[in-house]
């Protein structure tokens, strides 16, 4: 039974869904904060999450899973010099998703910033 295995399919095919939930995580570590649709940001959370928690025990085998999920050098050293010491004592919920008030201009997408906490 599949009860409560929920995965947010974006419209697109399951390689271009995994580049772009990659894609997204990257920015959003390096950056600390994007805005994205709604859904897009929904869907890259608990993603994210899993990267923050493995980047809190900072071992070699822990970075190298956290590049076979980003492969991005940059972004995985951001993830666990910048990202991780701050979540050091906290059990979860390192994003949070503001939803903005209007839509995007040209499709009127809801469009939210998704960004760690402080």
């Amino acid at each position: 039974m599949r009860h409560g295995n929920h995965k947010y399919k974006l419209g697109v095919k399951p390689q271009h869904r995994k580049a772009l939930v990659q894609g997204l995580a990257m920015e959003l570590i390096i950056h600390g904060k994007i805005r994205t649709t709604e859904t897009k940001a929904k869907a890259i959370k608990p993603f994210v999450e899993k990267l923050v928690t493995i980047a809190k025990n900072d071992t070699v085998a822990n970075r190298r899973l956290a590049f076979t999920k980003l492969n991005n050098k940059e972004a995985v050293a951001a993830l666990f010099t910048n990202v991780a010491p701050k979540f050091k004592q906290r059990p979860g919920g390192y994003t949070r998703i503001l939803k903005l008030a209007e839509g995007r201009l040209g499709d009127g997408a809801k469009e939210a910033y998704i960004a760690f906490v402080e």
